[in-house]
């Protein structure tokens, strides 16, 4: 196993590319101040050692919502009848496949696991509910809670100082 040497060129590259992944190589060269072809060779190292799993674009609810409504956003905490490693693995392969859920934590202590879901609307959410919830036996407790504003959403990690490090091959 190959371990992977993060400098601080690769901590700034993937600190760009958190901000935005859209800007050209160009760009994005020119923004962390190394040549063109280094910083494509660096990000495509990057992706290959999986430190970019993928890049994705954020769309605005609020500018969709004349085409998908403003939809129902909640914060659900589940918390099953028996925790083996079996029943919550189980759990989570079933959520974890459906379109509804957005993000699936397993968390401690607590609930058993942390779901970020969006469905259209409350007979959306019923609908996720019987789905995720009722048919399952070992499901003891559900608890949602339902977004009236969002905040602040920020996905990206908080990256140290412009260092060297080393990260374990894969």
């Amino acid at each position: 196993m190959e371990s992977l040497v993060i400098d601080s060129v690769d901590l700034r590259l993937l600190q760009a590319l958190q901000e935005d992944a859209s800007r050209t190589n160009q760009q994005l060269a020119a923004l962390v101040h190394v040549s063109p072809p280094t910083c494509l060779r660096r990000v495509q190292r990057l992706r290959q050692a999986g430190v970019i799993e993928r890049e994705v674009a954020l769309l605005s609810l609020d500018k969709l919502a004349p085409l998908l409504g403003h939809g129902l956003q909640a914060v659900v905490e589940v918390s099953l009848d028996r925790q083996s490693a079996e029943a919550l693995d189980e759990f989570e392969a079933r959520v974890i496949e459906d379109e509804a859920v957005q993000q699936c934590w397993r968390v401690s202590p607590g609930p058993d696991f942390v779901l970020i879901v969006g469905v259209r609307d409350m007979p959306g959410y019923l609908a996720l509910a019987q789905r995720l919830f009722t048919g399952d036996a070992n499901v003891r407790n559900v608890k949602a809670f339902f977004s009236v504003k969002r905040a602040k959403f920020q996905p990206r990690l908080a990256l140290p100082p412009a260092t060297k490090a080393q990260l374990p091959g894969r």
